[in-house]
C-alpha cells in the first residue's frame, strides 16, 4: 500500500516538471519566432553609435583597461557598467556584425522570459497563468523596442537579473537565512549596474510580501517550523518586512545618486520643460501604455513630448481613470489581493522613467514598459481567472483566447521588428505612424547624407530644425551637409548654433574644428580641438586633429613637436591601432621631434594596416611619407594655409 502511494504523489510530480520542461521550450521557441529576424538586421543609427559600433572603448573588445572603465566612467550618460560590458564582449566575439550583437540582446531577453515563468510558478503554484503571462511578456509588440535595438541592451540584461532577484527572494523568504539574504542582495546590486530603473525593485519585492508571497499575514517559517505570531498585531509583522528592505533600498538611493550625477547633461530638458506639463504627460503616459497593452499600434522609435500642448479635458479623464482603478484596487484587496498587487507593481516602476525628471524630448518610450507591465499581465491574467472559475468549460474556453490572443501579438510583434532592419526603414516608419517627429526627420536626414543624397538629406535636417530649433544634433548633421555641399558659412552657423544648444558637445567641437581648418582659421580650430578635450580627455578625434595640427602645420609658431607625439601616442592607445589615419599623424609628429627612424616605422605599420582594410590610396600616401622621413624632412600640411581641407 505504501508503494502505490508513492507512485500516486510521484507520478503527478513528474508530470508537472515535464509540463514545465515543456512550458520552457514553448516559451524559447516563441520569443525566437518574432526577435530571430534580427540576427539579418543592421545597427540603427540613433544610440546605437556611442553604445556599439562608434565608441572605441566598445570595439576594443573586452579587456581589463576596458573593465576598469566601465566601472569608473559613465558610458552614454549612464553607469551600467554591466551593459557596457557585455558590449565589449560582443565586439570581441563579433567585431562589428551587427547580427551578433542582436543575438545577445535575443539571448537575454530569451532567458528573463523563461526566469520569469519560473519565478511566477513558483510563487503562485500557477502553472498555465503563469505560462501566459511569460508568454505575453516574450512577444508583446512593445517588447520590441527593448529587443531589437542593440542600444536597449540594458533592458535586456537588467530584465534577467530582475528576475534573478525575484526568484532568490522567494527562496529568502520561504526559508530565511543570512546566505540567502546576501544572494537577494548580490544579484540586486548587478541589477542596478545593468540598468538603473531597477531602483523600484525593493517596493516590487515588498508587494510579493503581500501577494502571493502572504508575508503580511501569516507568521514566518524558520527552518520548517511555524512561529506563534497571534498576539502581534498587523504593524508587528509588516514592519520587518520594511525594515528588511533598506538595505535594498541603500543600494537603490547610491544608483539613484550617480544617474542624476550622471545625468546631469541631458538633465537640461528639465528646466526647459515646466513641471506642471512634466506632471500633465505623466498622467497621460500611464494610460497611453495602459491602451497600447491592449492595442500595440502605430508604435514607434521616437515619440515627441506633448509640452503644453495636451488638452485639460485628456488629462482629466486620464486622472479619473487612474484614480478610479488605484481607488478599486484598494477596496478588492481583500479578494483579489493580485490585483493592488499587479496595479501598485506598474505604477511604482514606472516613477524613474514617466518624465517628471525629464531626460531628452521624448513623451513616452515603448522599452519603458519592459519591466513594469508585468504586473499587469499578472493582474489581468488572474483576475480573468477568478472571473470565469465557474463556466463549465473554463479551461477550453481560456485556452482557445490564449491562443488567439498569443497569435495576435505575436503576429504584430514580428511586424513590429520588422520594422528596425536599418535605420531608414526605421524613421521612416516613424514619420508614418506620429506627427512633428524631429527625431526622425534627423536620423532619416542623417541615412541621406551618408547615401550622399545631399539636398534630400538638407531637406529632412532643416524640417528638424524647423519643428524644434532647439535639436542640436539636427544643427550638426545640417552643418556637415551643407558642408560637402561647399557652403561653409551656412555650415559655420549651425555649428555655432549646435555648440549653443549642448555647449558640451565633443562631436559639434570637432567637427567646427575641421570646418575652420578649411577655411584658414588654424588657431580658433585649435581652440576648439583643446575645449573637446577639456570636456572629454580621452577623446581620440580631438587628440588626433591637434597632433596633426600641431606636427605638420607650415607655421612655425604653432608647431609643438612634443605636444604632437603626446597627442598622437595617446590618439593610437585610444583607437587600439586600428585606424590606419592615426598610425599616419603618429609617424608626422615623430619627425617633426626629428625622431625620423619612429616615423618611418610607424608610417609602415600604417601602410600595412591601411592594405589590410582596403584603403589603397592612404597606404600610398604613407609610402610617400615614408620617402620624406628617409630623407629625414618633416611633413607639412600646406591646405592649413589655402583653406582645404586637411588630414
Amino acid at each position: 500500500m505504501h508503494r502505490i502511494n508513492s507512485q500516486s504523489i510521484a507520478v503527478p510530480k513528474r508530470r508537472r516538471n515535464g509540463l514545465t520542461v515543456g512550458v520552457c521550450i514553448c516559451l524559447i521557441v516563441l520569443g525566437w519566432v518574432v526577435f530571430g529576424q534580427t540576427l539579418r538586421h543592421d545597427f540603427v543609427n540613433y544610440d546605437d553609435p556611442r553604445y556599439a559600433y562608434q565608441n572605441t572603448r566598445i570595439t576594443n573588445g573586452l579587456n581589463i583597461a576596458g573593465i576598469g572603465w566601465a566601472f569608473t566612467h559613465i558610458h552614454a550618460e549612464n553607469w551600467h557598467p554591466l551593459t557596457t560590458i557585455t558590449h565589449m564582449l560582443d565586439c570581441q566575439l563579433y567585431g562589428l556584425r551587427a547580427g551578433g550583437h542582436h543575438f545577445t540582446n535575443v539571448l537575454f531577453h530569451t532567458v528573463a522570459v523563461v526566469l520569469l515563468f519560473l519565478g511566477l510558478q513558483q510563487m503562485t503554484g500557477a502553472l498555465w497563468r503563469s505560462a501566459f503571462v511569460a508568454a505575453v511578456f516574450a512577444i508583446h509588440p512593445l517588447h520590441v523596442e527593448s529587443v531589437a535595438w542593440v542600444a536597449e541592451r540594458k533592458d535586456v540584461l537588467s530584465g534577467v537579473f530582475f528576475m534573478l532577484t525575484m526568484i532568490a527572494y522567494v527562496h529568502y523568504a520561504r526559508e530565511p537565512s543570512i546566505w540567502r539574504y546576501l544572494t537577494v542582495l548580490f544579484v540586486f546590486a548587478l541589477g542596478l549596474m545593468s540598468k538603473p530603473m531597477l531602483v523600484t525593485l525593493p517596493f516590487v519585492l515588498l508587494l510579493l510580501d503581500y501577494w502571493p508571497l502572504r508575508r503580511f499575514k501569516r507568521p514566518s517559517l524558520t527552518q520548517g517550523k511555524a512561529k506563534t505570531l497571534k498576539s502581534r498585531t498587523q504593524a508587528h509583522l509588516i514592519t520587518p518586512l520594511f525594515l528588511e528592505k533598506l538595505p535594498l533600498i541603500t543600494l537603490s538611493a547610491v544608483s539613484s545618486l550617480i544617474t542624476f550625477l550622471g545625468q546631469r547633461g541631458a538633465l537640461g530638458w528639465t528646466e526647459q520643460l515646466p513641471m506642471l506639463s512634466r506632471i500633465n504627460n505623466a498622467i497621460l503616459t500611464y494610460v497611453i501604455y495602459v491602451r497600447q497593452m491592449f492595442w500595440p499600434a502605430n508604435l514607434a522609435v521616437f515619440y515627441p513630448h506633448p509640452e503644453n500642448r495636451l488638452p485639460p479635458w485628456e488629462i482629466s479623464l486620464a486622472l479619473a481613470a487612474l484614480i478610479g482603478i488605484t481607488v478599486a484596487a484598494i477596496m478588492l484587496h481583500k479578494n483579489a489581493p493580485y490585483f493592488i498587487t499587479g496595479w501598485l507593481w506598474y505604477l511604482g516602476m514606472l516613477v524613474p522613467v514617466i518624465g517628471l525628471v525629464q531626460v531628452g524630448w521624448q513623451g513616452h518610450a515603448d522599452r519603458y514598459t519592459y519591466l513594469p507591465q508585468i504586473g499587469l499581465y499578472v493582474a489581468g491574467t488572474w483576475a480573468v481567472a477568478d472571473l470565469t472559475a465557474s463556466w463549465r468549460h473554463q479551461r477550453i474556453i481560456l485556452g482557445a483566447t490564449a491562443l488567439l490572443v498569443l497569435g495576435a501579438l505575436t503576429w504584430n510583434a514580428w511586424h513590429q521588428t520588422s520594422y528596425w532592419r536599418d535605420s531608414e526603414t526605421l524613421f521612416t516608419h516613424a514619420l508614418t505612424v506620429t506627427k512633428k517627429n524631429d527625431v526622425a526627420e534627423n536620423n532619416l536626414g542623417i541615412v541621406l547624407l551618408q547615401k550622399g543624397q545631399l539636398d534630400e538629406a538638407i531637406s529632412r535636417l532643416q524640417a528638424a530644425i524647423d519643428l524644434r530649433p532647439e535639436n542640436g544634433p539636427a544643427h550638426d548633421n545640417l552643418a556637415k551637409a551643407l558642408l560637402q555641399k561647399g557652403r561653409l558659412a551656412e555650415a559655420m552657423v549651425h555649428y555655432r548654433k549646435f555648440l549653443e544648444v549642448e555647449p558640451g558637445n565633443v562631436e559639434a567641437r570637432n567637427f567646427l574644428g575641421t570646418a575652420l581648418i578649411q577655411q584658414g582659421h588654424v588657431r580658433e580650430a585649435i581652440e576648439q580641438w583643446q575645449d573637446a578635450l577639456r570636456i572629454e580627455p580621452e577623446n581620440g578625434n580631438a587628440a588626433s586633429n591637434l597632433a596633426w595640427v600641431f606636427a605638420t602645420c607650415p607655421e612655425t609658431s604653432i608647431r609643438d613637436g612634443a605636444r604632437a607625439v603626446e597627442l598622437g601616442e595617446k590618439a593610437l592607445r585610444i583607437s587600439g591601432g586600428k585606424i590606419p589615419m592615426i598610425f599616419r599623424v603618429l609617424a608626422a609628429a615623430y619627425a617633426e621631434n626629428g625622431r625620423f627612424s619612429e616615423a618611418i616605422e610607424t608610417a609602415q605599420r600604417g601602410a600595412e594596416l591601411a592594405n589590410s582594410q582596403g584603403n589603397i590610396g592612404l597606404a600610398s600616401e604613407l609610402q610617400r611619407n615614408i620617402t620624406l622621413y628617409q630623407a629625414s624632412t618633416p611633413l607639412r600640411d600646406g591646405s592649413m594655409t589655402n583653406g582645404k581641407s586637411s588630414p
